[in-house]
């Protein structure tokens, strides 16, 4: 059933316009970047993703890195670089210490 004013448009059909969402340039460049280069936010899934990638490890082990040696990339970026040295097999967190 269409409307008797097609210039004013059902209340659901405005819903379901506003339902739709395209994805936010922000969130695309934040991979691309960490959002402070000398500190990892572990709660920012984007930081520990950019991280992960740019160590090269699993976001489980930038965790435990991160857990371990705390948050300044200074402090967590060596321990991340002995993490491929056990690189194809799981890395204990005993191997960050």
């Amino acid at each position: 059933m269409s409307h008797p004013d097609q210039a004013k448009p059902h209340e659901h059909e405005e819903v379901e316009k506003s339902k739709l969402r395209t994805a936010h340039t922000e969130h695309a460049e934040a991979a691309l970047s960490p959002h402070d280069p000398k500190e990892i936010n572990p709660k920012m899934s984007s930081d520990i993703h950019y991280w992960a990638k740019e160590f090269n490890v699993t976001g489980d082990q930038l965790h435990e890195a991160i857990r371990v040696h705390g948050t300044q990339v200074e402090k967590v970026r060596p321990q991340t670089s002995s993490a491929l040295r056990g690189r194809g097999k799981p890395v204990p967190p005993h191997h960050f210490a």
